[in-house]
């Protein structure tokens, strides 16, 4: 099963991905998780990745895409696989179906999780996050002890792009940039809207039934 997660900044896609992966043994391929460990591993493409990473420059479609395909032949992904975090924009998709057609493959579900603006302004406005792990806390999963990851008992901290004016910000690239992925994939008949708002549990129990 090769699934893709959409959703706006805060709607949950990070935690909802961690059950999802657990339960259909599947792995998560995270954009940001995968450059990190092209760059630690020193590849090619991690090398020149971390060139421009250290400028404080984004690193370009050539060399993200590139990377995501290193990760689509490993053999852990031969299964199926999770995306998340990629694809940004449509040129990204194009090109993530070039690699997937490669091997004879293609996305079976796009999971969209929908959450009002509001309730994502102030979820996000609420939320912490662990610096070790990336996990979030905010008011809907809040730490077991306040301020302390539960896993690693790190300190967690609110990020910058986690302050209200920074959210309704992203939001609006999010609008401008990822939300057109959705007009993409929807002709497909792979799109699977899922209400992002209630608990974890309630959020998890929909996405398992979408895709059933």
């Amino acid at each position: 099963m090769n699934v893709i997660f959409l959703g706006p900044p805060g709607a949950g896609k990070g935690t909802q991905a961690k059950r999802v992966v657990a339960r259909y043994k599947i792995p998560q391929l995270s954009t940001g998780d995968i450059l990190r460990t092209a760059v630690a591993d020193g590849t090619e493409l991690g090398k020149r990745a971390k060139v421009l990473m250290d400028a404080g420059k984004l690193v370009p479609d050539e060399i993200v895409n590139g990377i995501i395909e290193e990760a689509l032949a490993l053999p852990a992904a031969a299964n199926g696989f999770l995306l998340d975090g990629f694809p940004r924009t449509v040129p990204q998709a194009r090109s993530l179906d070039e690699m997937l057609a490669k091997r004879g493959r293609k996305i079976d579900h796009v999971v969209l999780l929908e959450v009002p603006t509001d309730v994502l302004v102030d979820r996000l406005s609420g939320r912490q996050t662990c610096p070790v792990d990336q996990a979030s806390y905010g008011r809907e999963n809040p730490p077991k002890r306040p301020g302390i990851c539960d896993s690693d008992g790190a300190k967690l901290v609110v990020r910058p792009d986690d302050m209200p004016d920074r959210v309704r910000e992203r939001m609006r690239e999010y609008e401008s940039k990822t939300a057109l992925l959705i007009g993409y994939y929807k002709p497909r008949g792979v799109v699977r809207a899922v209400d992002g708002v209630g608990t974890v549990e309630d959020v998890e129990k929909r996405i398992t039934q979408a895709l059933r």
